[in-house]
C-alpha cells in the first residue's frame, strides 16, 4: 500500500469537523482516487495502526454506518449527529461540507 495516499486520508478524517461525517466516496474523490470509496474503508479499518483518528465521522454516501460497530451511533450522537427515522444519518444536516 502506498503509505503517503494512506496518510493523505487520515489527514482528511482528522479534519472532518465535529458533528459532521463524511462519506467513503467523498474522501476518495478528494485524494484523487475517485473510484475507490472500498479502499478508503480498507484504510479506516487499519487506521489504528497509524495513531487516534475520528474514523466513526465516515459512513456511507447513503448515511449508513458501519455493521457491527454499535459504538460508532453513539460516538456520533454525542458530537450532535443526527439520525433519520431509519437509523441512517441524515446526510443533508451533518455531511461535511468540504470543497478543495
Amino acid at each position: 500500500m502506498d503509505e503517503a495516499r494512506i496518510l493523505e486520508v487520515l489527514s482528511l478524517v482528522q479534519e472532518i469537523p465535529r458533528g459532521k461525517v463524511a462519506s467513503y466516496g467523498q474522501l476518495a474523490r478528494l485524494i484523487g482516487r475517485e473510484r475507490n470509496a472500498r479502499w478508503v474503508g480498507w484504510v479506516l479499518r487499519h487506521a489504528e495502526g497509524y495513531g487516534d483518528y475520528p474514523c466513526h465521522r465516515v459512513v456511507s454516501a447513503a448515511g449508513r454506518l458501519v455493521p457491527g460497530w454499535a459504538e460508532q451511533r453513539l460516538l456520533l450522537t454525542e458530537e450532535g449527529v443526527t439520525f433519520l427515522p431509519n437509523g441512517r444519518v441524515d446526510m443533508k444536516a451533518c455531511a461535511w461540507d468540504c470543497r478543495v
